[in-house]
């Protein structure tokens, strides 16, 4: 009877043996295995979330199949403790394995909304942007300028929902003043700034912030990547420049960053200024006395009159000789690396071609027919104005 009992007993310890290795095979077949998303969607981690909590938000979104399995595994790894506060993108069949990767790895969100506020040369906007998971492609919500319109609501219900990302983005040739003032307005930063940073001294780049971060630290690390950028390209300039120091330089790629949005004019613009501090010619170029004008301060809005040509001011490169004492916007590194290695030309002269490029002249005479031209151009535009370098 006991020998009974005990085969019995061994026989049911071998079933359950089998049952519970073929329960653990199911559950790491469905960890490791294919997700059921037929689509990519986007996961939120609330703040101090559980892994009970995220587990049963995965499964109820779809993501995973099983809770259970899914927190499981995410002990079982020792990954259950490490979620990451934050919306993430997971893809497509993605497994019970990929998505605890996605929760926990870190850095920034990979989904949900973003708010961009672009400094450009005339104005800044703020945009609130949205991930479509769909197509892995943000879709604009809202748009605002916050000097000239109060925020709109979806703007105000997406703050006070938290889980965004900012970010500040500096347009190329946009002048400090502007930087400093566009600053200011953003509400989702703090802190005064005491002083508007030298010209030219701020990197034009987008730069991640957080809620609440400081006005004049933001500042400081736009100061310290042009300081980075001028100095890496300083050190491999080409030799024979027409100015000796890195400020110089700086001054020059204002220039550049003014008379010219194509990438690839700039080396050419830059080239047209070289030759002419070369040939001890005066600049002549209106970016520079429209600086003179404004000082940087807004835009000027209309066309120079000849009396401001006329006008002595330490800008002005109608009347001064060589480069103006400052830089007159904060240029791009591609403008910095225009001014420090230029086409090598023999060109003296440019002047607007009507297709939002420039035509360029070696002679007098050659510059003065394309200025014709573009006069013909503008005449049949009924538009009149700048575009000409080198009169």
């Amino acid at each position: 009877m006991w020998r009974s009992i005990a085969s019995n007993a061994l026989t049911l310890f071998i079933v359950l043996l089998v049952a519970l290795a073929g329960l653990l095979a199911w559950g790491r077949q469905e960890f490791n295995g294919p997700g059921p998303l037929t689509e990519a969607i986007c996961v939120k981690v609330e703040k101090g979330a559980s892994l009970s909590e995220v587990s049963r938000t995965l499964e109820a979104q779809g993501a995973v199949s099983d809770a259970r399995i899914f927190r499981i595994g995410a002990d079982y790894s020792g990954k259950g403790q490490g979620l990451k506060f934050g919306s993430y993108l997971v893809p497509e069949g993605a497994s019970m394995v990929q998505v605890l990767d996605v929760l926990t790895a870190g850095g920034a969100s990979t989904c949900g909304r973003e708010v961009n506020y672009r400094i450009g040369v005339a104005k800044a906007e703020i945009v609130l942007r949205e991930l479509d998971p769909a197509t892995n492609r943000y879709v604009e919500v809202v748009k605002f300028d916050p000097a000239a319109e109060a925020a709109p609501q979806p703007y105000v219900d997406a703050t006070l929902a938290g889980d965004l990302r900012w970010q500040v983005t500096l347009a190329e040739g946009v002048t400090s003043w502007m930087v400093v003032e566009s600053l200011k307005r953003a509400d989702f930063l703090e802190g005064a700034v005491d002083a508007v940073p030298p010209e030219g001294s701020l990197a034009p780049d987008g730069y991640e912030v957080e809620k609440g971060g400081a006005r004049a630290a933001l500042l400081t690390a736009m100061q310290d990547k042009q300081t980075r950028i001028l100095a890496d390209l300083w050190a491999s300039r080409v030799e024979g420049l027409p100015y000796d120091t890195p400020e110089e330089a700086l001054i020059m790629a204002s220039i550049v960053e003014k008379e010219t949005g194509i990438a690839a004019e700039r080396k050419q613009v830059a080239s047209v200024f070289i030759n002419r501090l070369r040939a001890g010619m005066r600049l002549q170029t209106d970016p520079t006395v429209i600086y003179g004008v404004t000082k940087g301060e807004g835009v000027l809005g209309r066309g120079l009159r000849q009396s401001e040509l006329r006008r002595a001011t330490p800008w002005n490169t109608y009347v001064i000789q060589g480069l103006p004492p400052t830089p007159i916007a904060n240029p791009g590194r591609l403008s910095i690396e225009a001014a420090l290695n230029p086409d090598v030309t023999e060109y003296l002269f440019f002047v607007a071609d009507g297709s939002g490029g420039h035509a360029f002249a070696k002679t007098l005479a050659e510059h003065n027919e394309n200025v014709a031209r573009w006069r013909a151009i503008e005449a049949q535009q009924g538009t009149e104005g700048g575009g000409v370098q080198g009169q």
